[in-house]
């Protein structure tokens, strides 16, 4: 089992910046690779970044490129997502996943492990 704890939502205005963290306990933390999504109220969960399990490689839907970026501590067993420049777009549960699969995945839907999810409100 792997528990996931996300943390560092809340609310800030347009433009202005949040990091998000998600803690994994349980198991070796680099064994696996993480995700972060986000799920808007009447929206389906899509898929913002995702790291490798070593952290060399990163990936990013198009909407937040340029603007947010995907770390991790395998030492602290921590993930983060530093998001800046927000908009009101961005307004959403974001959920921390994981899993351990051979290679990096986009689809939500693959990913064995969540969190619990952490709001994040920007307001215009």
């Amino acid at each position: 089992q792997v528990q996931l704890v996300e943390s560092g939502g809340g609310l800030v205005q347009a433009g202005g910046s949040l990091r998000l963290s998600c803690a994994a306990s349980g198991r070796t933390f680099s064994d696996y690779f993480m995700g972060w999504f986000r799920q808007a109220p009447g929206k389906e969960r899509e898929f913002v970044a995702v790291i490798s399990k070593s952290g060399g490689s990163t990936n990013y839907a198009d909407s937040v490129k340029g603007r947010f970026t995907i770390s991790r501590d395998n030492t602290k067993n921590t993930v983060y997502l530093q998001m800046n420049s927000l908009k009101p777009e961005d307004t959403a549960v974001y959920y921390c996943a994981a899993d351990r699969a051979l290679r990096t995945t986009t689809n939500p839907k693959l990913y064995y492990y969540w969190g619990q999810g952490t709001q994040v409100t920007v307001s215009s």
